[in-house]
């Protein structure tokens, strides 16, 4: 694992130093664990839950904790509704420690310790942007944060020697710091994660009493805008109750703008209509094209649809002759039709090699499922 961490990251010795504490033994927790024990980080492990706890230590995110344990950096990865309780408890344990949290919301935790007059000199707030639907010790990889943005709040007082401590962190995992206020990272996930959740689940939630034979129709489509929508329900409970107002603010925005789209198709005949409809398409292929793709580039790209048997082996195969002609997989997107015994595999590719993919590939005996025009 050591090594496929350091091949990924491009770290070849940990900045991290010292015993590290993780509390909270879930996904991001373990996955933390996991990350820092393959750089050959000391890791000790406190959870609420014993069963949580062993269970993370028997899968190796590190061992548990002793009380003779003198760390150098706390991380707690706790649900949001008990972030405060814990950092407080942690930073009157652990006075000689940095203390930080990856709570998907950094304002409320603040202003609670704040309330309570906790010293937060040595307490920083954080977030590493990376999840999975699924969570426990059982799910975490030592490979989650690879490549993923880690927001890091730190105000006037903090000591620059602490935030290099916790830089440091997400750096050894692969992250990508990035500095914001509590306010401002608070908006930006009511924007970007906290608002798509609800958007996912609601659509999601139009299935559960749909007709069997019109889910039979679904595609890559509605999965990509719905896979989310598989997350905890008691997580999510918590996160939109602590980062309320930001969400509430985007949600309202939005209804606006269905209920506009919704009367402009009750008489889309009337003058205007079409045009409202197409401006709200093109409004959102233009907040596409903002979106950072690969290497933080807003580059556009072309794609191929391959038919792939789904027999083992075949994937493997179109990459290596991809490969073989000099095409790079830019992106990949898989997806199976219900019954059939193939997959259709979406490559996209530069526009300038397009052609010449689909030549090779046709060559080769691959079966094109859609050319681009």
């Amino acid at each position: 694992m050591t090594d496929s961490i350091v091949a990924s990251t491009g770290v070849r010795a940990a900045r991290t130093s010292g015993t590290v504490r993780v509390v909270g033994a879930g996904l991001l927790g373990s996955s933390i664990g996991h990350a820092l024990r393959a750089l050959g980080v000391d890791v000790v492990l406190a959870d609420a839950s014993p069963a949580q706890l062993r269970l993370a230590v028997d899968y190796g995110a590190g061992r548990a904790a002793a009380p003779d344990d003198r760390p150098a950096l706390v991380v707690v990865a706790v649900p949001p509704d008990v972030v405060a309780d814990v950092v407080e408890r942690e930073l009157r344990a652990y006075p000689g420690a940095v203390v930080t949290d990856v709570a998907s919301v950094k304002l409320e935790p603040l202003h609670a310790l704040r309330a309570r007059g906790v010293d937060l000199t040595h307490y920083i707030g954080s977030h590493p942007m990376a999840g999975r639907e699924r969570g426990g010790a059982i799910s975490a990889r030592a490979d989650i944060f690879v490549g993923r943005p880690w927001v890091v709040c730190r105000d006037e007082q903090t000591p620059a020697s602490d935030l290099a401590l916790v830089e440091g962190l997400a750096l050894d995992l692969g992250a990508t710091p990035i500095e914001m206020t509590p306010e401002e990272h608070d908006r930006a996930v009511a924007l970007v994660s906290h608002v798509p959740q609800l958007v996912a689940s609601l659509l999601a939630g139009r299935f559960v009493d749909a007709p069997g034979d019109s889910l039979r129709l679904a595609g890559q489509g509605v999965r990509d805008t719905t896979r989310i929508a598989a997350s905890a329900p008691e997580l999510w409970v918590q996160i939109l109750g602590a980062n309320a107002a930001p969400v509430v603010e985007v949600l309202d925005a939005l209804a606006g703008e269905l209920g506009d789209i919704a009367d402009a198709l009750r008489s889309p005949d009337a003058p205007g209509a079409r045009r409202a409809v197409a401006d709200m398409i093109r409004r959102g292929n233009d907040g596409v094209d903002r979106l950072p793709g690969k290497h933080g580039q807003n580059r556009r790209f072309e794609q191929l649809v391959i038919m792939v048997d789904d027999t083992p082996g075949q994937l493997g195969r179109l990459f290596g002759e991809l490969g073989e002609l000099g095409v790079n997989v830019e992106d990949l997107r898989l997806e199976h039709s219900p019954g059939a015994q193939f997959g259709l595999a979406e490559i996209s590719v530069a526009p300038g090699v397009v052609r010449h993919a689909e030549e090779g590939l046709l060559a080769r005996g691959w079966k094109i499922a859609s050319i681009p025009s």
